[in-house]
């Protein structure tokens, strides 16, 4: 066992990925997982508390950056702006794992389990940014429907972005969604 070596969590994570594309979420273990990073299981739950939380312990790290993207946008900025700007954040620290998005992506598609718990996470990121639009001093309906809107963008762009439908960048993605909204929603 490479107990010693560094990056632990790292290795289960990598491990975890590796087991749940071959395999799939439901036929892999924690043991596997565990046997296959070079470490026990006692370690695997020391970083993660079940074998689902590989796959979303990134989610605290967006929720701080979409905070703090829309605290930091111009006091001039929209509601819409401000949630636009964060998930130009955000796209900025997925941007270099767009192949690990890819493969988790592929793992949650194929498990209803994990569905809904992406569907959580999404519902927490959609939280966030409706508390950072009212710390901004934004009425609670109009935070809500930024940030629930500014959420379903993402999911639409992020889906374009994993699917490699075109060979762009996540954060141009979303500009191109964010154009498509305000294009629908314009007077005529």
């Amino acid at each position: 066992m490479g107990r010693w070596q560094p990056d632990a969590r790292g290795r289960l994570a990598r491990a975890a990925l590796e087991l749940y594309v071959e395999r799939g979420f439901d036929r892999t273990s924690v043991a596997e997982i565990a046997e296959r990073a070079g470490l026990t299981e006692r370690t695997f739950f020391r970083h993660y508390a079940d074998k689902r939380e590989v796959l979303f312990a990134g989610s605290s790290e967006l929720r701080d950056v979409l905070a703090n993207a829309v605290e930091q946008a111009p006091a001039s900025a929209t509601p819409m702006d401000a949630v636009a700007a964060a998930l130009e954040a955000a796209a900025a620290v997925l941007e270099a794992r767009q192949e690990h998005a890819r493969q988790r992506q592929s793992v949650i598609d194929a498990n209803s389990e994990l569905q809904e718990r992406e569907l959580i996470k999404l519902a927490s990121l959609s939280a966030t940014l409706s508390d950072a639009l009212r710390q901004r001093g934004v009425d609670e309906a109009s935070a809500g429907l930024a940030a629930e809107v500014g959420i379903a963008v993402f999911k639409f762009a992020f889906r374009r972005w994993v699917d490699r439908t075109e060979d762009k960048e996540l954060a141009q993605f979303i500009r191109e969604s964010m154009a498509d909204l305000r294009a629908a929603t314009a007077d005529r």
